[in-house]
């Protein structure tokens, strides 16, 4: 099914948010009744496995007359349910020569208060920043709109509120939007329903994920990479193949040259996909969680995820952390862990430190959900990326394992897998259930197994495995007989674009759902209870 992107970003959100499905909730198929013998659904013959990206003459890449007013607006959470963070950017520029921007020309000012409350509006304020990029080929500058974020404070928890951001004096607020915050964090409240997509990109299968996203009326959205795509243009407007891009470590293979060594990116993909995505983000709490097409390299300054940093809020500093690439948050009483495989994640790295520490301060009677999530799969069976993000889970397994992290969500590999609870590759009862999740539109989908015959990973050519990922991600790969058979870790894959959804429904039971794009929205592909057992499965340091 393919949908076109031709409404209003705010009558969309209007006419879909009514349209909330409801789910039957007995007789699902639990982790207690694992492991499940492998399953692998059939493909479908009528799916277009290829992924074509909107037109730049889509109605909702265009931005708004005035450059003073608000758009790309998005809510982020904070650490607690009492604070949020609202984004946006104003004064937008283009990827031609322009000269900077000053962020103080234009305030960063929230106006907000409980829906429907008789109440005055309370204001708050914050800070905005500007990057720039340049692309060395056409010898021009992108220069990104002045970028605002405020936080809110002192808010009351599973409450809905209205809000405006802007700068009352040059007469720039945006139109009422509205966003609910977390439940307090406890063993019994939880948001109603979470959606976690990977690699949505920004093509007509991004349409569909969308409409099924807000049509399902969550509390709270986890996207996992893959937002813009940014790295897969250069500043021509010159969409690069790098789907079937192989080359070594160093990145020497004539393949990879134009597709990860010119570094251009062109930027105003951003831009679109900021406003395509709003009538989610501005009025539901949004996470971000970086990926591979987020680094963005840029020569000069050898700087990483440059736009994915200035765009979004993360309560980077609330929960301990000195990098947006990681971080924690709670939504009731689930806590939430978001790690990064491009960033160092050795025994020595902050990354580590921060995790171990995070992990080692959560308190299991407030929050007894602990759910962990970054890009490159850990236990994929599928060809693309496999192994890749081997040395992660050499350095970090242990240490989920040892605190009892309950479900992780990967996306990178554009399909569907869901695992038996698994350890060191071994069936463990204790272990995560992993689930992979990033066949949000993007790319194109994967579709071929590592099991499948001639898909064997040559183990001589290590250095060739996967899609060019940093160093430090390309761990080592056991020299093992290739498997003949879908590995007993997995416990259903398929091949198709999708969403998914939990919903936590106590300290124990949370009901998973995959929903496919191709079907209609009370159909979903994959439903099982995830089951938490904390007398068998207990935390240990």
């Amino acid at each position: 099914m393919v949908v076109t992107h031709t409404m209003t970003s705010m009558s969309l959100f209007l006419i879909l948010v009514c349209t909330v499905i409801l789910i039957t909730v007995n007789g699902f198929s639990t982790t207690l009744d694992g492991p499940f013998t492998p399953v692998t659904a059939s493909l479908d013959p009528n799916l277009n496995p290829v992924a074509f990206d909107l037109p730049e003459s889509d109605p909702s890449f265009v931005a708004p007359n005035s450059k003073s007013l608000p758009e790309q607006i998005s809510v982020s959470l904070s650490y607690n349910s009492d604070s949020v963070w609202i984004s946006w950017v104003t004064t937008g520029c283009c990827e031609e020569d322009y000269g900077p921007l000053d962020p103080s020309s234009v305030r960063s000012i929230v106006q907000y208060r409980e829906f429907n409350a008789r109440t005055r509006n309370k204001h708050a304020t914050g800070h905005s920043i500007v990057y720039n990029r340049q692309y060395h080929a056409l010898k021009k500058n992108y220069t990104s709109g002045i970028i605002h974020h405020v936080q809110l404070t002192g808010l009351k928890p599973f409450t809905l509120y209205q809000y405006r951001c802007g700068d009352p004096s040059l007469s720039a607020m945006s139109k009422e939007y509205y966003f609910r915050t977390m439940p307090m964090s406890t063993s019994e409240s939880y948001p109603h329903r979470i959606i976690v997509a990977g690699d949505l990109g920004l093509t007509y299968n991004t349409s569909v994920a969308l409409t099924h996203i807000l049509s399902n009326h969550p509390d709270l959205v986890v996207l996992i990479g893959g937002f813009s795509y940014a790295d897969n243009y250069l500043a021509n407007k010159t969409k690069l193949d790098c789907s079937s891009c192989q080359c070594d470590q160093n990145r020497t293979s004539s393949d990879c040259d134009s597709c990860y060594n010119g570094k251009e990116t062109y930027q105003p993909r951003w831009d679109y996909w900021g406003r395509f995505m709003e009538p989610l983000t501005a009025n539901v709490p949004t996470m971000m969680v970086a990926g591979e097409h987020e680094i963005e390299l840029q020569i000069d300054e050898n700087l990483t995820f440059v736009a994915y940093s200035s765009r979004f809020a993360f309560p980077s500093d609330e929960s301990g952390s000195f990098s947006p690439l990681y971080y924690s948050f709670n939504a009731g009483g689930a806590h939430f862990i978001v790690l990064n495989a491009y960033t160092p994640h050795d025994y020595s790295s902050d990354q580590y430190i921060w995790l171990e520490s995070d992990l080692r301060n959560i308190n299991r009677s407030e929050t007894p959900w602990v759910v962990a999530t970054w890009s490159l799969p850990w236990y994929s069976t599928f060809k693309g990326h496999y192994r890749e993000a081997e040395s992660m889970r050499i350095n970090l397994e242990d240490l989920l394992y040892s605190y009892q992290v309950d479900i992780v969500f990967n996306s990178q590999v554009d399909a569907y897998e869901r695992s038996n609870r698994v350890y060191n590759y071994t069936l463990d009862q204790c272990g995560p259930v992993y689930i992979t999740i990033g066949a949000g539109g993007g790319g194109k989908l994967e579709s071929e197994h590592v099991d499948d015959p001639g898909n064997c990973p040559d183990h001589s050519q290590r250095n060739s495995i996967g899609s060019c990922s940093f160093n430090f991600t390309v761990g080592p790969v056991n020299d093992e007989s290739c498997p003949l058979n879908q590995s007993d870790y997995s416990a259903y894959r398929e091949s198709s674009f999708g969403v998914g959804m939990l919903e936590v429904k106590n300290e124990t039971h949370a009901l998973w759902s995959w929903i496919r794009n191709q079907n209609v929205y009370y159909l979903a592909g994959d439903v099982i209870y995830i089951v938490r057992q904390p007398d068998i499965c207990s935390v240990y340091k």
